[in-house]
């Protein structure tokens, strides 16, 4: 597998920063190891662009003729390799040369399922869904690995997602024009396209990890049988005598939950990939109970937690290390060891890293604030898994594996 060429770049007019990409690609495509024949397109825009959305496929499509799939959606960022664009008009662009028996581009007229066989599945989805979460959960079993990766649009103005499948319109699909709203789309990927991901968390455990011993629907009412309000007041250290106070600090206060048989929080303190992280949306003095964003069972594992810009650092860092660990062979070619030992300053996109191209999903309340600075997330990610073509967005809820996420990062390679 080749190098995907990609480009990005930021204007005020979308034909101008169209004009960009495309020129950063013809580029790329005319060099020794980067794929020159490209089949499928991955596209990203922010929701400057929204309402171009149609004439933005339009025209990348009859510029690219090559391409005759195409997969993506909005968000209020996007990311590149090494940047990120946020609340500016913006795109990114990765074109992708796979074998044509080894994907397929889906939506809601074009499900998943019809004659292929999918391994795994890169998902763009729309919050106002009703049942989203229902709807991951299923599109994940309906795949032989049971692995989804991906996020749910955001947009100020048209939440939009980009989906043209090359095998021409099919029955019920009528004349689809490419871009939808509403429902899942995405590219499914046969058991042939090599992938690697992982999940960051961007929060960290301020309590310790409690049994939900009762509960109503997405009321918390007891933790380790005593009263969830009591428990929330405690750990941490306010009380309702203070209410301004008190308000502050729950307002900055999140829930990490986890399965039945999950452990939240790793030896290291931090979150584990079985964690959903979801807000606190009310308490209930009466019943003494805690209400959050989510449907809670009794017996499930919880912990209070809050956002963390060293934890979400170590954690994007080790996920990162993860990554490049499992790429690296136990003996390699000098070749290879060469293009991984250079300076990540310095060294270019190289086959020898084994990485063809990534994507990465970031929630909307991370980016570059939350880490330091701008672009601090995506330079994190350059100098930890090296200098790769990458696109991505900044997703309202994350996906990986059958869960829909919240304040994580989802870092997808396809290896070579």
């Amino acid at each position: 597998m080749k190098l995907f060429p990609y480009g990005h770049a930021t204007h005020p007019q979308w034909q101008m920063a169209a004009a960009l990409v495309l020129a950063q690609l013809r580029a790329q495509m005319a060099l020794h190891g980067y794929a020159a024949n490209p089949t499928l397109a991955l596209l990203y825009i922010t929701d400057h662009y929204a309402n171009a959305a149609q004439d933005i496929l339009e025209y990348l499509g009859a510029e690219l003729p090559l391409i005759t799939d195409w997969s993506g959606t909005v968000g209020v960022g996007i990311s590149s390799n090494n940047v990120e664009y946020f609340d500016e008009p913006a795109m990114a662009v990765m074109l992708l040369e796979l074998p044509s028996d080894q994907y397929r581009v889906f939506s809601g007229v074009a499900p998943l399922g019809l004659g292929f066989e999918a391994h795994s599945a890169l998902v763009h989805g729309d919050g106002s869904t009703p049942d989203i979460t229902e709807l991951v959960y299923e599109l994940a079993h309906r795949t032989d690995s049971e692995f989804l990766f991906g996020g749910l649009s955001s947009s100020r103005r048209a939440s939009v997602q980009f989906a043209v499948a090359g095998d021409g319109n099919i029955s019920g699909q009528g004349a689809a024009t490419g871009v939808f709203s509403g429902g899942l789309s995405g590219v499914a990927f046969g058991p042939g396209v090599g992938l690697v991901s992982r999940v960051t968390q961007g929060c960290k455990p301020v309590s310790k990890v409690r049994t939900i011993t009762a509960a109503d629907g997405n009321l918390i009412l007891q933790l380790d049988g005593e009263a969830a309000l009591d428990v929330l007041l405690a750990d941490l250290h306010i009380t309702l005598d203070e209410p301004q106070e008190a308000l502050q600090i729950v307002r900055a206060t999140l829930v990490g939950l986890a399965g039945v048989d999950g452990e939240p929080v790793r030896q290291t303190g931090n979150f584990g990939n079985d964690v959903t992280v979801r807000h606190i949306i009310g308490l209930d003095p009466a019943r003494r109970g805690v209400a959050v964003g989510e449907q809670v069972q009794t017996g499930a594992r919880m912990a209070f937690c809050q956002r963390n810009m060293q934890a979400a650092r170590a954690d994007l860092m080790r996920i990162c290390a993860e990554i490049r660990e499992e790429l690296e062979p136990q003996e390699m070619p000098l070749q290879t060891a060469t293009a991984l030992a250079e300076s990540e300053l310095e060294a270019a996109p190289h086959p020898a890293r084994r990485i063809a191209g990534a994507i990465y999903v970031s929630c909307v309340g991370r980016g570059g604030p939350h880490f330091g600075g701008a672009s601090a997330e995506l330079q994190l990610v350059r100098r930890a898994l090296g200098d790769v073509p990458l696109v991505g967005f900044f997703a309202d809820g994350e996906i990986a594996h059958d869960h829909l996420y919240g304040y994580t990062g989802v870092l997808t390679v396809f290896t070579t």
